[in-house]
């Protein structure tokens, strides 16, 4: 079974940047399409971005399209979000997640393998 872990979360004043990694053991995501998702205090989890097993389509929440990039390199099994012009709005539980299907996906229940998160904070 693919385990999946994140890092690179932290705390960034707004404006600033980080960068997410997902690295994946115990079997590929090669053939899969990954996620990101997030998770605020007091709030459900909502989608953020999603890739297709290629890394040749992307889609992503209105929220983070133009601030945030999703990619992904199937040779080291790691999927990537790239995360720029943060708000303290983004700030949250950070979730990698592998897919079912081959084509991206927002829907969070088509995720059946996730990562355990991690925290990034951004202050304003």
């Amino acid at each position: 079974q693919v385990q999946l872990v994140e890092s690179g979360g932290g705390l960034v004043q707004a404006g600033g940047s980080l960068r997410l990694s997902c690295a994946a053991s115990g079997g590929t995501i090669s053939n899969s399409a990954m996620g990101w998702f997030r998770q605020a205090p007091g709030k459900e989890r909502e989608f953020v971005a999603t890739v297709d097993w290629s890394g040749g389509s992307t889609d992503y929440a209105d929220s983070v399209k133009g601030r945030f990039t999703i990619s992904r390199d199937n040779a080291k099994n790691t999927e990537y979000l790239q995360m720029n012009s943060l708000k303290p709005e983004d700030t949250a539980v950070y979730y990698c997640a592998q897919s079912y299907y081959s084509s991206h996906t927002d829907k969070w229940d088509e995720y059946p393998y996730w990562g355990q998160g991690t925290q990034v904070t951004v202050s304003s």
